[in-house]
């Protein structure tokens, strides 16, 4: 059964305070269904998803500062950090200091990582089938998403 849409001028607080009635519980059941499809679809490629996501920044742009790559997926250094080792420990990266900047390190794919991308092709259309959304549905909905984040983001204090 499905929940009527949440028209919060006309709802008390209380119900407001409903599970059902959290974007964040959506956001995060979305998320959990997310992980478990590309959990199964990223399977044979030994990757994980946040794996996946450093893959298809360094396949679409190249090689990358380790901070731009954290930026573009909003991950801090803490987070980062491991995920790049355990890529270059698979052989998939290599990371080494900038020589234009010892303190900035550049994230290349090697052999095995670029190769890797025609394995990774089927995967994003194997999500989108999953979904059961056509592609402007997708669309709107990452239109929707990228400004509740841009919200989102603009209240935080840094």
């Amino acid at each position: 059964m499905t929940t009527p849409p949440i028209h919060a001028p006309d709802l008390p607080d209380a119900d407001l305070l409903r599970l059902d009635h959290q974007v964040c519980f959506s956001l995060h059941s979305a998320s959990r269904a997310f992980g478990g499809l590309y959990r199964e679809a990223l399977r044979d490629l030994g990757l994980t998803y946040p794996q996946y996501l450093a893959m298809l920044v360094l396949w679409e742009h190249g090689p990358q500062r380790v901070k731009t790559i954290g930026e573009r997926l909003h991950l801090d250094s803490g987070t980062l950090s491991p995920l790049l080792k355990r890529l270059e420990a698979a052989g998939l990266v290599v990371r080494g200091r900038s020589p234009q900047d010892e303190r900035s390190v550049t994230v290349r794919l090697t052999e095995a990582g670029a190769r890797l991308r025609e394995r990774a092709l089927p995967v994003p259309r194997t999500v989108l089938e999953a979904t059961g959304l056509s592609v402007p549905e997708i669309l709107a909905l990452q239109e929707v998403l990228g400004r509740l984040t841009s919200s989102l983001d603009g209240l935080r204090q840094d």
